[in-house]
């Protein structure tokens, strides 16, 4: 049976079937009894309607991520892009910098950003390591695990999933950290024309353009963006452009295909790490041997994926998806790295929710392999230019997920989790080179079994209360086995943890809205990355012995008083050794123990806004992790005003570090300073004033 529902400002945009015969013959009627008599007629009400426009089945709509994220048994929350339009929309910072437990810290300004999730990959200040990054659904990662943020455009998303820790296991996510997932617009909730342009200090600039509409069973959206900016620093120009596409097609009322192109053109300058001193002194300035090395990271990446999803019926869905990217990576560093990838992969989701013995219920099975290839050339670095070859590999890892997790209601307000995850991975690499002689051809291969168990409690519908165990499992990417200036691989040992995490998400009727968690994981096999502390240059990977990450991450939004909000996250960062034979109990350096961010603005009926934020790390945090050299604690004053409009313009005005506040907003990470300042600290934007002008349509 078909579904109806009165007309609204979206509907609208489509051809309406509307019948009219019963409407003339109620008014014929009508009007033949007003000529054979004088009483007043009272006419029948008539209701136009429509047929419903079915959404995308293919991509889960906002308001259907929102309903699913309370199905999760632990720290979880989906974005709105909405949300972070308001202002600047340009780094991962900020798009995730209110999402409550993400750290994200940008480097220079740019787009490499330091991202970590309840300390997951915490020494990687360049190239993610533990979360899984996903573009509607489908992996980011290269098949060993690390990944780059140069394919991600905050405005080229409709909305972001964040999935905390184990309760990522849904998309075959067994890092400490978890994964998040960026949804592209479809053409059912894309606006048919989209212009927006920022611009503001340190020559930053972006303009960003895009389209999107339905046309019977076919639907369409398509992003292209430029940005580009001089930098707060010597040395920090960055320049890309990214296209963002997708094409679906509705088979059958149950059956939809949905193919993506992306396309990013990245070309980055890296001005490096200062001494806190140079940074106190100047903190424009660029360090010396990365001037001197004319460092860059330059990026190419084509992709194309896509995602079919199958209804059986009113229970049971089949989902598939399969991507495959090629990137061409130039990286002038301490060596000059030449790096063609290709990485591929599919996977295979089931989800059940036929009630079992009368009792709801909800099953996932799923089957994720992924294979990645590269060329590693290495040379010597003479100024940005390669030199003489220092080494030649062909490295290919594989990985092979198998996941289940069944949630089965008990009572209507009580749920219990079940799953797991089976990994087996593998790292090869071939030398082709063989300097001096010798063959640094290795090969390894890890595998483990994960297990999660969990439960919500939800007395009503704006209170949930929940509890889960998971296990994590993380291998080590090619990028820590083999970067040591030796490239031969070390191959350390797999990272694993189980964390325990208890929480709760909710609102009070309009007046607050909150998502808290408190967990603590047990680490094991911490994988360290060790780095020269005269040069900044990788050194090797080693394994610590027992490491303790536990925290609480918030997330409290509250309406003060009629029209005033306060939107602020908190977290906790308590990351030790335990009993280490080197480090004792120290602290894990990287990331402050205590981070806060707020924004308190005045909104108004009309879509205005206006109001102050900042940013505040209260204490010091330490650099490396014999504990001997910190970075200083801060606090960030901004201001933003514009207005807000679904359709027509908007516009917005910020101020970002009013009081010029010299501080790093983040550090390098190595083992012992010796109480010694090095050049570990990145320096945040001075004092900045950006805008921009959005139209819709």
């Amino acid at each position: 049976m078909k579904k109806y529902k009165v007309v609204d400002r979206k509907i609208r945009r489509k051809p309406l079937t509307v019948s009219v015969a019963g409407a003339l013959a109620v008014m014929t009627s009508a009007w033949v009894q007003a000529q054979s008599t004088d009483e007043p007629i009272q006419l029948e009400t008539i209701q136009v309607i429509a047929p419903e426009v079915e959404p995308a089945i293919t991509v889960l709509s906002l308001p259907e991520a929102k309903r699913a994220l309370r199905q999760i048994p632990g720290g979880a929350n989906v974005i709105d892009s909405e949300t972070y339009s308001t202002g600047r929309a340009s780094t991962l910072q900020d798009a995730l910098g209110y999402s409550p437990g993400v750290f994200a810290q940008s480097r220079s300004g740019a787009e490499e950003t330091r991202l970590s999730i309840r300390g997951s990959g915490i020494q990687r200040t360049f190239h993610l390591r533990g979360v899984k990054i996903l573009q509607d659904g489908s992996r980011l990662n290269l098949a060993d695990g690390a990944a780059d943020f140069q394919s991600i455009e905050p405005l080229a998303a409709r909305y972001v999933e964040v999935f905390r820790g184990g309760n990522a296991l849904q998309y075959g996510a067994t890092t400490l950290g978890g994964a998040i997932n960026f949804v592209t617009p479809t053409g059912y909730d894309a606006e048919r024309i989209r212009v927006r342009g920022e611009a503001g200090s340190f020559g930053y600039n972006r303009l960003f353009l895009s389209s999107g509409g339905v046309h019977g069973s076919l639907d369409y959206f398509a992003s292209v963006s430029r940005y580009s900016q001089d930098g707060f620093r010597n040395w920090a120009e960055q320049e890309n452009w990214r296209m963002f596409s997708n094409a679906g097609y509705r088979i059958t009322p149950d059956l939809e295909t949905r193919f993506y192109l992306t396309y990013t053109k990245s070309n980055t300058h890296i001005p490096g790490n200062l001494t806190k001193a140079q940074l106190k002194d100047n903190p424009k300035q660029a360090n010396a041997v990365s001037l001197a090395g004319r460092q860059a990271r330059d990026l190419d990446r084509i992709r194309v994926a896509n995602r079919t999803v199958l209804k059986l019926g009113d229970n049971q869905k089949l989902e598939f998806s399969g991507f495959y990217s090629h990137t061409n990576l130039w990286h002038p560093i301490y060596q000059v790295l030449d790096q063609p990838t290709n990485d591929y992969g599919v996977a295979l989701r089931y989800i059940n929710e036929m009630p079992v013995a009368g009792y709801r219920n909800r099953f996932v099975l799923g089957f994720e392999p992924s294979w990645g290839d590269v060329m590693d050339n290495r040379f010597v670095n003479i100024r940005g230019n390669a030199g003489a070859r220092t080494a030649k590999f062909d490295q290919h890892s594989s990985t092979y997920d198998v996941y289940a997790e069944n949630q089965f209601y008990l009572l209507p307000e009580l749920s219990l989790i079940a799953g797991g995850q089976y990994t087996y991975t593998t790292r090869k690499q071939k030398d082709l080179f063989m300097a001096g002689g010798i063959d640094q051809s290795k090969s390894k291969n890890y595998q483990r079994f994960s297990p999660k168990g969990g439960l919500i409690y939800e007395p009503n519908r704006d209170l949930q209360f929940f509890g889960n165990v998971s296990t994590s499992f993380e291998p080590p990417t090619f990028a820590e086995l083999t970067s040591g200036p030796t490239q031969a691989p070390v191959f350390a040992k797999a990272q694993r943890a189980i964390t325990f995490e208890v929480g709760s998400r909710g609102r009070l009727a309009n007046m607050a809205e909150w998502d808290i968690a408190l967990y603590r994981a047990h680490v094991r096999n911490e994988l360290l990355a060790l780095v020269d502390p005269a040069t900044s240059s990788p050194i090797g990977t080693a394994n610590a012995g027992k490491t303790v990450h536990q925290g609480v991450e918030l997330g409290l939004d509250v309406e003060l008083a009629k029209k005033l909000y306060l939107r602020q996250v908190y977290m906790f960062n308590d990351f030790k050794f335990d009993g280490d034979a080197t480090f004792g109990n120290n602290q894990i350096a990287g990331i402050p123990r205590h981070f806060y961010k707020a924004e308190l603005t005045y909104r108004h009926a009309d879509g205005y806004y206006i109001g102050p934020n900042v940013e505040w790390s209260p204490e010091k945090y330490y650099v490396d992790h014999a504990n001997t050299v910190h970075a200083d604690s801060y606090a960030l004053l901004g201001f933003k005003i514009g207005k807000r409009s679904k359709n027509g313009f908007s516009w917005f005005a910020e101020a970002r570090n009013l009081t010029d506040r010299k501080y790093a907003s983040t550090t390098g990470v190595i083992d012992n300073a010796r109480g010694i300042d090095q050049a570990q600290f990145l320096p945040g934007d001075g004092r900045s004033f950006f805008a921009g002008l959005e139209y819709r349509m």
